[in-house]
């Protein structure tokens, strides 16, 4: 295909915040540029407009939070766009919407999955209507990109196993070379660090819950940084007083270079219920801070127990409580430099690359 004075629609359920500038921000801006280095022009729908960072050399079309994929139809309705590629990200997929975008464009729809699914899976009736979505709407998607194995595996449990042969796996990557480097951790006395949007699904409350079980000596020197905001931080502060544990958690905030923050500890700690494909994991290993997560989502993608991390089951708070407490006392240790996994499979520039050669086709 001539790619030359092609041009792309990218749908993004992705609000754009100055203050949370993460791995999926530079990947939009170092797609931009990639794109724009082959003369290839990209329209941006995003549901607010931000020139923070490199967004205000991006091409915005604000959706005025308005539902992306809706505004989409509407917008193609009134301008005659040619898009060779429509790609959409933090869209839900198989809806009647893509019949309609398919019907307005002759492009390619290529749909990325980031959601992260319910521990448990979905109820009977949601699963049913998935299924029944897949067959009346996936044939207008052309490609299924999930951003981890487990996303990918998801995507056909969902919308049905006759989508494999239109659906891969794309991981997510980080930029690194900013990112500072841990070069010695402690053995015993670790510094721990959380780093979440601060909702129910991340599972804060059973660290709180597990730190308030440890032994009295513990508990009175253990102290845990969590970095993030969300719906779910008034819920936090008084599971943390009622659990008389104010003085092992300390509330920082969302900052907007994270990056910077991570090499200050030694251990990360993620107790999600549910994940898609954790950024900041990737960014923890890439500071050499190893993490200790939980078996949901792609986590046991990049996290190799024992090796660079720890994996546990998710909700066993007596679990959690053990293996904090055994890497506090120095019973468990990781060795390894963690930075080298990223370096060699989960960088910026790959994801870039590869997503690249979704529209060489």
């Amino acid at each position: 295909m001539d790619l030359k004075m092609k041009k792309i629609a990218i749908l993004c359920n992705y609000e754009l915040l100055p203050e949370r500038v993460g791995g999926m921000d530079y990947f939009f801006w170092a797609f931009d540029v990639k794109c724009k280095e082959n003369g290839i022009a990209i329209d941006w729908f995003f549901p607010n407009y931000s020139a923070h960072g490199e967004y205000s050399n991006l091409n915005i079309i604000n959706t005025e939070c308005q539902n992306t994929e809706i505004f989409f139809v509407k917008y193609c309705e009134r301008n005659d766009e040619n898009y060779s590629f429509i790609i959409t990200h933090f869209v839900e997929l198989c809806t009647p919407v893509f019949k309609r975008i398919s019907k307005l464009s002759e492009a390619k729809i290529i749909a990325v999955d980031h959601n992260p699914r319910p521990l448990g899976g979905y109820p009977l009736k949601k699963k049913i209507l998935k299924k029944i979505k897949g067959l009346l709407y996936s044939k207008y998607i052309n490609l299924f990109v999930g951003v981890s194995e487990y996303t990918t595996n998801e995507i056909l449990k969902d919308f049905g196993k006759h989508l494999k042969s239109k659906a891969q796996t794309i991981y997510n990557g980080v930029v690194i070379d900013d990112i500072v480097m841990r070069e010695h951790r402690s053995c015993s006395n670790p510094t721990f660090l959380v780093v979440s949007h601060l909702r129910e699904s991340k599972g804060i409350q059973d660290l709180i819950d597990a730190v308030a079980l440890m032994s009295a000596t513990i508990k009175a020197k253990i102290s845990i940084d969590i970095y993030g905001d969300g719906p779910y931080k008034a819920t936090l502060i008084e599971r943390i007083r009622s659990k008389n544990v104010v003085t092992n958690f300390n509330l920082k905030g969302s900052i907007s270079n994270l990056k910077a923050v991570f090499h200050n500890y030694d251990y990360m700690l993620q107790p999600s219920h549910m994940e898609c494909f954790s950024l900041s994991i990737l960014e923890s290993l890439a500071a050499n801070v190893p993490v200790i997560t939980t078996a949901v989502g792609g986590n046991t993608e990049v996290i190799t127990d024992g090796v660079n991390g720890y994996i546990l089951q998710p909700k066993n708070i007596e679990t959690l409580k053990n293996m904090i407490q055994s890497i506090y006392l120095g019973e468990k240790k990781i060795q390894i430099n963690t930075r080298s996994l990223i370096e060699n499979s989960f960088s910026l520039k790959k994801m870039v690359e590869n997503h690249w050669e979704l529209i060489r086709e």
